[in-house]
């Protein structure tokens, strides 16, 4: 069960009340019968156990190809591919205007 955190507003008294998600929140002030409101503030969350970085799931097959290689990557251009960018500058005209 979570544990909420409450302060008054007329005196400024904290208390934490474990409660239950279903359970209505304080509203009287053990105190000085004032009234409370909830306080929200961070919460620190702790991972743990494996799989939450991302090194634990790294092989070295995995790290040896996203680390940068001696050659670089190289692609193939199919022979048709040339002839067809190069007919399409002369169709369009083929000198330029500069």
């Amino acid at each position: 069960m979570p544990t909420y955190q409450y302060r008054c507003v007329d005196c400024s008294t904290d208390l934490e009340a474990v409660q239950r998600f279903t359970d209505d929140s304080l509203t009287d002030c053990p105190a000085c019968d004032g009234s409370l409101r909830k306080v929200y503030s961070a919460v620190g969350v702790v991972f743990k156990g494996s799989g939450f970085y991302a090194t634990d799931n790294r092989t070295k097959g995995k790290a040896a190809a996203a680390s940068p290689t001696d050659k670089p990557a190289t692609t193939s251009v199919p022979s048709g591919s040339s002839s067809s960018a190069s007919a399409s500058s002369s169709s369009t005209g083929g000198s330029s205007a500069a």
